[in-house]
């Protein structure tokens, strides 16, 4: 039984007559008529009589427009509740940490939907490493985060998503290496390497090369990728990276590993926080377009 049927069949009990209801509906005369009979014929049962030109409820009728009243009086309710619900996000604030990788335009486009959505909601993006930003979220200065694996998540709710993050090394396109389609453990013999300070990052590439840390010829540390896109360009030392990653300039190339080394990005937030009902209707949106 829909409830626009019922919201017809209330209007005509009040009117009195199909042609008052049908104007007060906007809908035409012959459109009422039919739709009351689909009621009738759901139920199985005469709902009005005629008497001296105007409608009569039956006692079955009567029964009916107690009942509907009361279900289109909780279904105006119910949707009031989500009218507030969504006013209340009107001037909501977020604050999101992100990393560099494939999976910050996923931010973005969730970010942009979202916005659409809720136009007067504002934001605030910081762009760090994984550990930084897990640093500010233990702080509470950050909403929600997403991070680049291996990172530990075990304080924290997390939404796996979707495309993963390929790594390799990111040389100049005058190296040697430019030439190769992938990257092997071999190649990193003696190669110059700049690697990000996690520790995290460094044991997987150590783990890929089956090299102690300290064997592999790693001649600096970085956290953002723009600071060293210049220093492989002039072929300073090549950097590992994620193909995501910004490289900007063309001097550079990306290649990947082989054999493949690949990780996943998630969305995180704190357990046992209590959060903003923007951020609560943010994370729903994830979870919309990416949860199994």
């Amino acid at each position: 039984m829909e409830i626009r049927l019922l919201k017809y069949f209330v209007t005509i009990a009040e009117e009195g007559t199909v042609s008052q209801a049908a104007a007060v509906l906007h809908i035409t005369q012959p459109t009422l008529s039919r739709q009351l009979k689909e009621l009738e014929t759901q139920l199985d049962t005469e709902l009005f009589t005629r008497q001296k030109n105007r409608l009569q409820l039956t006692a079955a009728g009567l029964f009916l427009k107690s009942r509907a009243e009361e279900i289109l009086e909780l279904t105006e309710q119910t949707q009031q509740e989500f009218v507030d619900r969504k006013k209340q996000l009107f001037s909501g604030h977020i604050t999101i940490g992100c990393v560099e990788a494939d999976n910050s335009d996923t931010m973005s486009l969730m970010l942009e939907e979202f916005i659409a959505d809720y136009p007067a909601v504002t934001f605030n993006i910081y762009t760090e490493t994984s550990d930084d930003i897990v640093e500010r979220m233990d702080k509470g200065l950050l909403d929600l985060a997403v991070l680049l694996e291996p990172i530990s998540t075990e304080k924290y709710h997390k939404l796996v998503l979707p495309r993963t993050e390929r790594w390799g090394l990111l040389v100049s396109k005058e190296s040697f290496l430019a030439e190769s389609d992938v990257i092997r453990p071999t190649d990193l013999i003696g190669t110059p390497l700049m690697v990000s300070g996690r520790t995290d990052v460094q044991q997987l590439v150590a783990d890929w090369a089956g090299q102690p840390l300290n064997k592999l010829n790693i001649i600096g540390n970085f956290n953002l990728s723009f600071n060293i896109i210049s220093l492989v360009a002039r072929q300073v030392g090549a950097a590992v990276s994620i193909e995501g990653a910004p490289t900007y300039g063309a001097g550079t190339k990306f290649i990947p590993f082989a054999p493949a080394v690949q990780t996943n990005c998630v969305l995180a937030w704190r357990r046992q926080r209590e959060m903003s009902p923007v951020v609560h209707e943010f994370i729903r949106y994830f979870r919309r377009a990416f949860a199994d």
